[in-house]
């Protein structure tokens, strides 16, 4: 039973793969498709915009062509592989990084930037794109392999700009995560009775009431990017000075 899953499972990561890449095969009878999985996720995409991902469904999605879910099917085997779709359609666009100037910093720092505009734009990508192994069509891929790209005359070794990276999609990662938790009002409430409880016992919270008092934890309109990026590229100079050239 256990092969039988597991070889089942297979299947249906190289089935998805395949339609991430456009190689699925395509029926060579019966009527011209109404319908294309391009198509089909873009409809999705509009709708997680616009209620979430929790919303997306195979029978919300039908309903914006006027088809049944069965007739999604033909196209798209499921929710995670359209899910997988949605992902490739809002990175349609490999980030020129050009534009930025020469330097692995500059270029790094565009590449962040406009990652983290895709994240303000699509709050869903976060948990569409959790930290798992999952099936990456071209698009995704030309992303990451333009922000390797990017750190390449860094000299460092291949493992540490792939560590550069992780870092670097940790704290749009994070950002993003504030985006989609932040409410207003409750974040009102929060600071209301959390000032209430400092109040009652700053004896035992020096620190934290003292930087509470400073403003601390007060809204801002600095950048949200800018503080962390900066921070972790000049971890990553100074590594760079430290160690010097890579010996190939």
């Amino acid at each position: 039973m256990a092969r039988t899953t597991k070889a089942k499972e297979a299947r249906d990561v190289r089935a998805s793969l395949a339609l991430l890449w456009g190689e699925q095969d395509r029926p060579t009878r019966g009527p011209k498709p109404s319908l294309t999985p391009h198509r089909i996720a873009e409809a999705a995409v509009a709708l997680a915009d616009a209620e979430g991902l929790e919303a997306v469904s195979m029978n919300k999605v039908a309903g914006a062509f006027d088809v049944s879910a069965m007739a999604l099917y033909r196209y798209v085997p499921g929710k995670a592989e359209l899910v997988e779709l949605m992902v490739e359609a809002v990175l349609v666009e490999r980030p020129d990084l050009s534009v930025a100037g020469e330097g692995w910093r500059p270029q790094l720092t565009e590449w962040a930037r406009r990652s983290w505009a895709v994240h303000q734009a699509h709050p869903w990508l976060l948990a569409a794109t959790a930290m798992r192994r999952q099936a990456m069509g071209p698009h995704q891929l030309g992303w990451l392999d333009a922000a390797l790209a990017a750190l390449e005359p860094t000299g460092l070794a291949p493992a540490q700009r792939h560590q550069v990276f992780l870092l670097v999609v940790g704290l749009i990662r994070n950002l993003a995560q504030q985006l989609v938790d932040f409410d207003a009002e409750q974040d009102q409430e929060w600071n209301r009775l959390t000032g209430e409880l400092l109040d009652r016992h700053a004896d035992r919270f020096p620190a934290l009431t003292k930087a509470v008092a400073a403003g601390a934890f007060a809204p801002t309109d600095e950048d949200p990017l800018a503080f962390g990026l900066d921070r972790i590229l000049d971890g990553v100079q100074a590594l760079i000075d430290r160690e010097g050239p890579r010996a190939d």
